[in-house]
């Protein structure tokens, strides 16, 4: 099972796009949406909680600490925070899980699971990057919301599917949502 966490910065897109990749993929995944994300998923985007929530074999309460992927004993394979706050980043580079987004981040480092996180921040202040130097040394994969443009998009569904196509390439899942460079040639 992979833990996806959309937490409250603008690019929940990314978050939704990643889950309907993941389900086309056939895998399972564990959701977690925080209140403020919600709050921007109504303002971006034209989905239904009900909606989003039927993307992912099971929901969580992001509030729930008491939660099964909360414990080291749950065994999921994998963790994406898309996009991830600063916030969140802060308080997982300091050990704070007070979240269930948090926590699971938390199980995720101390058991040695992939634990992917896409920032949505810009332009990044000192202690950002500071707190994801931290992370990435713990292991932590840091893939900002960067689209490329040698595959030539043409609107916005092909800008997010680059980037959501990078996370599914970090969790080693094949998929055709972007031309690669220079694909096809010897």
């Amino acid at each position: 099972m992979i833990v996806v966490a959309i937490t409250g910065a603008s690019g929940v897109v990314y978050g939704v796009r990643l889950l309907e990749a993941l389900k086309e993929a056939g895998k399972k995944t564990a959701l977690l949406v925080t209140e403020p994300a919600r709050i921007i998923i109504d303002y971006e985007l034209e989905i239904s909680a009900s909606e989003l929530e039927s993307l992912a074999y099971r929901v969580y309460d992001s509030k729930d600490l008491t939660a099964a992927i909360n414990s080291g004993s749950c065994r999921f394979e994998s963790m994406v925070i898309v996009p991830a706050t600063m916030k969140t980043v802060a308080a997982i580079s300091q050990g704070y899980a007070s979240n269930a987004v948090t926590r699971t981040a938390d199980v995720a480092l101390k058991e040695h699971r992939k634990l992917v996180m896409v920032p949505r921040e810009t332009p990044l202040r000192q202690v950002h990057l500071e707190n994801m130097l931290k992370l990435s040394r713990e292991g932590v994969i840091i893939l900002p919301a960067m689209p490329a443009f040698y595959h030539q998009p043409e609107d916005m569904g092909d800008l997010v599917d680059f980037v959501v196509g990078k996370i599914l390439d970090v969790l080693c899942i094949d998929h055709h949502l972007y031309q690669r460079w220079r694909e096809g040639e010897p």
